[in-house]
This record gives structure tokens, sequence and C-alpha cells, in this order.
């Protein structure tokens, strides 16, 4: 039995935090000017480091070499609120999605009275903080207003307008956000590689998209597709491009690069054959016109930015920028960019549409249409009757 990567690698202190130095260097700041206040709102989308950084400002504030901006590590404290620790005595940690009510506050203000058992303060860790009851705050009021002098408050919450707004007054309140995907890239790499683990070209940028840059959510599905991958011949987990797309749910590659070109030749029937593949083998429309958008996205950078696109789009294999480099060469950047509208509408069409299918081939439908009438030529007739069909009101439809 394996522990998850996320608990594995869950930083110990504020420097091993990814994409969040706007929380992280005021706190350290904070911490080494001694300036720390009573109480602080941790604020962002899940799995972005909120209760992390909540545990790491506890171990910053009752380090027995502290309060310090980095924790030693070493001391009691320190070992118990870190990796695999039982935790502590002097810092509570309450899930206020269960603990929500005016008894829960009651209580919590008695055991705050208290001085703490060993440590230098007592730290009240309030995980979902938006759960609590009005009723439930208004109890807390008074004791987050003025605290004893061994008392901390630390709210987390993902939605910080829910937190009554005379408690959200009185604290500190740090926004966390998404991290970065180049960020995300360079850290997962560096994990897999501290990991021992070998990726093909691709997954990693899939994973991290896959993520939407919870840091959390990201090292999930990372150690997912780790433990259903096979040993390369070194006897390394290789985590398998096929695979990853499978498990992801999103388009390979190779049938993104069939319909592009497709679009690009205004052939008609290797557009529609490509549809047709989407819907033999099970795949979602929509999340197809998304990953679609996706490419039509990077191949407007790749016009846009010539040699510079891999700076912009980072974690591409050369041969793949090499092959939309000339996919954007054949399109141009303005037939680009309204092909990308096009796939917009579309995707706004598909929300709650009972016949996806057919909402797809409209789309290629009028991409092709709308390409051959700007260029004055028509379109390769579509081989099968739904084309024909899906054609007909789109062509109607093209202004």
């Amino acid at each position: 039995m394996t522990t998850a990567l996320y608990r594995r690698y869950r930083p110990q202190a504020f420097g091993e935090m990814i994409g969040q130095s706007q929380v992280t260097e005021p706190l350290m700041t904070a911490l080494r000017s001694d300036r720390v206040g009573h109480a602080y709102l941790f604020s962002g989308p899940r799995g972005c480091g909120k209760t992390t950084s909540a545990r790491i400002l506890a171990r910053c504030l009752n380090c027995a070499q502290g309060p310090t901006d980095t924790p030693c590590g070493e001391c009691d404290s320190c070992v118990e609120l870190g990796r695999g620790g039982g935790g502590s005595l002097d810092v509570v940690e309450i899930d206020a999605a269960s603990h929500n009510g005016v008894d829960d506050a009651r209580d919590l203000r008695e055991r705050a009275i208290f001085a703490p058992a060993r440590d230098r303060f007592k730290i009240f860790i309030l995980d979902e903080a938006h759960m609590v009851t009005q009723q439930g705050f208004n109890a807390l009021l008074k004791l987050v207003e003025e605290p004893p002098a061994h008392v901390k408050f630390i709210f987390a919450t993902t939605e910080p307008e829910k937190v009554l707004g005379t408690i959200r007054s009185r604290t500190h309140h740090y926004p966390f956000r998404l991290v970065p995907p180049a960020a995300m890239l360079e850290y997962v790499q560096e994990l897999c590689e501290t990991e021992g683990v070998a990726v093909e070209a691709g997954v990693l940028p899939l994973v991290v998209r896959a993520g939407g840059g919870s840091p959390r959510d990201t090292l999930s599905l990372l150690d997912q597709l780790i433990a259903g991958s096979d040993r390369d011949a070194d006897d390394r987990v290789l985590v398998n491009y096929e695979r990853a797309v499978a498990l992801l749910g999103y388009t390979h590659s190779e049938l993104l690069d069939e319909v592009v070109d497709a679009f690009a030749a205004l052939d008609g029937g290797g557009a529609f054959a490509a549809v047709d593949r989407v819907v033999q083998t099970g795949q979602d429309p929509r999340r197809f016109v998304d990953d679609l958008l996706e490419r039509l996205r990077d191949l407007i950078v790749v016009a846009a930015t010539g040699a510079g696109a891999s700076a912009v789009l980072r974690g591409v294999p050369d041969d793949e920028l090499e092959r939309m480099a000339r996919q954007a060469t054949a399109f141009g950047v303005a037939r680009l960019s309204r092909t990308a509208d096009l796939v917009v509408a579309a995707l706004d069409e598909m929300t709650g549409a009972t016949s996806p299918r057919l909402q797809l081939e409209l789309l290629v439908a009028r991409v092709l249409t709308h390409a051959g009438v700007s260029q004055g030529v028509s379109p390769a007739a579509a081989p099968t009757h739904a084309a024909e069909h899906a054609a007909a009101p789109a062509a109607a439809r093209t202004p």
C-alpha cells in the first residue's frame, strides 16, 4: 500500500509552495518581523494549498526555534504537524462542514480559554469555513475579535463571500489562486524524475490540463496513471500516452490532426469520417469540440509567434510543433480565428443538446462552408447521407 503522491509531497514550509508567492512572501515577511495577526482567512479554489498553508503557518508559529518563517522540522511540534505526524494537541483542525452550529462554536470558545498544553500558541484551523451557520459565526464573533493572547484562528474556504462579513473584516485575508500551467508542468516533471517514472511525450501537458491548476488534483491524476502503468525495458514505470488519453478522456492528437488537416484542405469526406470515428469510439462529442478549440488556440499561437511558439506552448514535443507550424501556415491566422469562433459557438449550442452528433456534424459543415465561401472554393462533398443532411441547414445559416 503506497501513500498518495499529494500526501507524500505535501509542502512542509512556505518555500516549498508553488504558484502562491502572493501569499507565502507576505506571510514569511510578517513572521520575520513579528507582525503576526490573530486571525487569518485563506480563500481560493479547491486543492490549491489553503489547508496546507494553514498547517505550515501553525508549524512556523509553534516551532521551538520560532516564531520563524521556516520551521526547523526537528522539534516535537514540527514533527507532529509534518508529513506522517499524528497532529498536535495545540493545533486543532475543525471540519466546519460537519461542526458548524452554535453548539460547536460554544465548545470552541470553551477550549480556547485554556492555555496551550505545550507550545507557544493554541491554533484553531477551521476548514470549509463558509459552512458555518450565521448563528455559529455570531457565537464566535467576540472570540475572533478579541481572542486571548495565546489563540490564533485560521479560516480556510473556497467561498469567502459566504463567511460572515463581521468575521471576515477581523481577519487578514489571503486569496490563493490556481497554479499557472508552466509552473505546474515543471513541478510534475521534477516529481516524475524524483520518483523514477518515465513519461511518454505529451502525457504531462494532458495531466496538467486535466488538473485545472490544482496541485492536489494534478498529483491525484498522475498517481492514478502511474498506478495503472506497466514497466519498460529498464524496469521503470512508463506512463503511456495512449493509456493517458483514454483514462483522462481527451482526444488523441492524431484524430485532431486528421480533422485540422481536413479543414485546411476543405476535405469534407475526411472531416466527416473523423466525426464518425469520434462517435464510434464512444468519445463525448462536446469533449472532442473542446479539444479541437484547444488545438485551434495552439495553432493561432504558432501562427502569431512563429519560432517563438515553443516558449508559449511548453511541454509540446518538437515534432508536434513542426506539424502545427505546417497546419498554421495552411490555415492562416485570420481563417484560424474565424474557425475558432465557429467552434466556440458550437460549444454553447451543444450544452444540453439531445443530439450531440448532429451538432458536431453541423459544426463541420459550417467550418467547411464558411471557409469555402471566403476562399471562393466549394468544399469536397461529404460521402455520407448524414453529412449532406447536416450541411444543408448549416449553409442556409451561413452569413
